[in-house]
C-alpha cells in the first residue's frame, strides 16, 4: 500500500475529505504531506508530525511506524527511548511556544482596545448625554453633535493611518480599483460625485468609495 494511500485511510477514518483540508486542520503546508506520501519522513520535522498527529487521531509513533520506509523501520523497529524523550520535549515545547503566542495575542488585543478607548474617551463619556438630550429636545440642532463623534473618530483613523479617498461632494475622475458606481456607467476618467467616502489604510483599499456619474446627478 502507497504512503499516499495510508494517509488516505487515515483521513477517512476521521472524516478529512482531501489534503487541502488536512493542510488547513493541522496547519502544515501541502509540500509537508507531500513528503509524507512520498516516503520521506526523515527531511520532516518533528513538530509537523506533532501537528498531524492529533487531527488523524493516531499516535506519533504509530504515525512515524506507518510512514516510515522499510530501511528506517528495519534499523529501529521501535523508538529508542532517547528519541522518545526528544519528542516528548517537543511536544512540550511546542506546547509552551503555543501559549506564549496565544498570551501575546491576548496582550497585543488588550493594548489595541486600551489605546482605541484612550482616543475615543471624549466621545464615550460625552455620548450618553447628549443623546439624552437629543431624545429630550427633539429640535436641537444636529450640528452641533457632529463634532463630538467627527473628531474623536477622526482621532481614531489617523492613528490607524486610515485616510479617506475623497471627501463626500467630491468631484473627480473616475477611478475603477478606488471607486464603486451606485447607479449608472462612466469609463475611466469621466466625472464622478463621491456619495460615499471609501478608506485606504497605507497602499491596502479597505473600502471602495461609492460614486455616481456626474451627468445623472
Amino acid at each position: 500500500m502507497s504512503n499516499t494511500q495510508k494517509l488516505q485511510d487515515l483521513m477517512q477514518q476521521v472524516g478529512i475529505p482531501s489534503f487541502k483540508a488536512l493542510s488547513r486542520a493541522a496547519g502544515v503546508s501541502e509540500r509537508q504531506l507531500l513528503r509524507l506520501r512520498q516516503g520521506k519522513l526523515e527531511q520532516m520535522r518533528v513538530d509537523i508530525l506533532l501537528k498531524l498527529s492529533p487531527v488523524l487521531q493516531i499516535p506519533l509513533n504509530e504515525l512515524i511506524a506507518t510512514f516510515s520506509t522499510v530501511e528506517l523501520l528495519q534499523e529501529k523497529a521501535a523508538p529508542t527511548q532517547a528519541l522518545l524523550e526528544e519528542i516528548a520535549d517537543l511536544r512540550k515545547e511546542y506546547q509552551r511556544s503555543q501559549q506564549q503566542l496565544e498570551q501575546q495575542r491576548e496582550i497585543l488585543l488588550q493594548e489595541l482596545q486600551q489605546s482605541s478607548l484612550q482616543l475615543l474617551e471624549s466621545l464615550l463619556l460625552q455620548w450618553p448625554t447628549v443623546a439624552q438630550k437629543a431624545q429630550e429636545n427633539p429640535q436641537l440642532a444636529a450640528v452641533k453633535i457632529i463634532p463630538l463623534v467627527q473628531k474623536p473618530l477622526e482621532k481614531l483613523l489617523q492613528a490607524w493611518g486610515v485616510e479617506a479617498i475623497a471627501p463626500v461632494g467630491a468631484e473627480l475622475p473616475y477611478h475603477p480599483q478606488l471607486h464603486q458606481l451606485m447607479e449608472g456607467t462612466a469609463q475611466p476618467g469621466e466625472t464622478v460625485k463621491v456619495r460615499y467616502t471609501g478608506y485606504l489604510q497605507g497602499e491596502k483599499l479597505l473600502y471602495r468609495a461609492k460614486v455616481s456619474p456626474l451627468r445623472e446627478s
